[in-house]
């Protein structure tokens, strides 16, 4: 089974990701990987970090010839920031020595991991939690999630998403997001996520988009943040992926587990999700209907899992995500050393990170899908996967 593992801070020198379990045989090049690290640097309303990173993972191990080995694939990302010594970063984050004159920080953030990290960690300083809390850990998730992607791409198994709410702009339900993503997403979904991309916003809808940039200008000018909501769409996913005999086996509670696991997400939905819990019966479930050669539903209400199983329908998630909880406009706290009531400071962040988390979102769901096939149709090797697949 796939398994990956990610290491490294904000601002050390490099991130590292290892992963293994993946088949001997899948054709798997550094490029394959850059394009999705590409696809989460971009989006409106990031913040001035991402106008210098550069990201791209270096593959160390398990790759020949351009393709895998069999064995863990181990992959290193370097930080500019820490490469350039902007900020004094090698000192700030020295491995060895503490340098004289260090600022400790001591003023935990709302919302953030910061207070509760230095309880747990018994750290005097922030500096810590924030550094591996943050959401540049992500970038090297994207890489590793990105080698289970080309797996899944390679047995024709697409995955795309886009933003279907910013703050409180956003399609007015579901149907009109259904008759927006779904004509595109008949050719596969990375048809969405390639025409989304269109958007700086990651919206479909251009007057949505627009109205999305204004919003983030209007929260920008106030010094605030705002967080959203996407949706991802996975296709060409066969029948049986998961299953309904234990809890643990179930595919949704292990996408909603990836989609939960990420930075700044609050909520995850299947389908229908919570508008289900406001319809009847009639208006939820999804009729059964056969062509003559397979069985479809009328509709995919349900998101393409049913009983914890993949049905055949394309599978559609939808996740929530909080404001960033780094603001220009700051909110109140208390300085962890003196204990009086003050002002939080500010650490460089986006406005809205939701355009690109989406990316983000798209990469943590891919291994949880490969692992599901593989435990259907596995193998040690591509070519004996394909053998099996073909039998289906």
């Amino acid at each position: 089974m796939i398994r990956y593992l990610t290491a490294g801070e904000s601002h050390g020198p490099a991130l590292t990701g290892i992963v293994e379990g993946v088949p001997a045989g899948l054709p798997l090049t550094e490029d394959d990987l850059a394009q999705h690290l590409a696809r989460r640097q971009k989006g409106y309303g990031r913040g001035g970090r991402m106008a210098f990173e550069k990201d791209r993972a270096i593959f160390n191990s398990g790759v020949r010839f351009g393709k895998t080995m069999g064995g863990p694939v181990s992959m290193i990302m370097e930080n500019r920031a820490f490469q350039k010594d902007e900020a004094g970063w090698p000192t700030v984050m020295n491995k060895e020595t503490e340098a004289d004159g260090i600022e400790k920080i001591t003023l935990p953030r709302p919302g953030h991991a910061d207070l509760v990290g230095t309880q747990k960690y018994r750290f005097d300083d922030i500096r810590p939690v924030i550094e591996r809390s943050s959401a540049r850990e992500t970038a090297m998730r994207v890489a590793c999630c990105g080698i289970a992607r080309q797996f899944l791409k390679h047995f024709g198994i697409e995955i795309g998403g886009h933003v279907i709410q910013i703050g409180k702009i956003g399609y007015k339900d579901w149907d009109s997001v259904r008759k927006t993503v779904d004509p595109l997403y008949e050719k596969g979904a990375e048809n969405v996520y390639k025409t989304a991309d269109e958007s700086d916003v990651r919206c479909l809808d251009k007057q949505l988009s627009e109205q999305m940039r204004e919003e983030i200008k209007i929260q920008r000018k106030a010094g605030s943040s705002l967080g959203g909501i996407y949706e991802i769409i996975i296709t060409g996913v066969p029948v049986g992926l998961g299953s309904f005999t234990h809890w643990d086996q179930k595919l949704d509670g292990k996408i909603a587990q990836a989609i939960m696991g990420t930075q700044a997400m609050k909520g995850v939905e299947i389908g229908l999700g919570f508008e289900a819990a406001k319809r009847d019966g009639q208006n939820v479930h999804d009729e059964i209907t056969h062509d003559g050669s397979k069985f479809n539903r009328r509709t995919n209400h349900s998101g393409g899992i049913e009983g914890g199983m993949s049905n055949g329908m394309p599978i559609i998630i939808r996740g929530a995500m909080k404001p960033i909880p780094t603001m220009l406009n700051p909110l109140g706290t208390v300085d962890m050393h003196t204990l009086k009531e003050t002002e939080t400071r500010y650490e460089r962040s986006d406005v809205c990170a939701l355009p690109r988390a989406v990316v983000v979102a798209e990469s943590v769901i891919a291994p949880v899908i490969a692992n599901a096939f593989l435990e259907k149709f596995g193998g040690d090797s591509i070519a004996e996967i394909e053998e099996r697949f073909k039998s289906i």
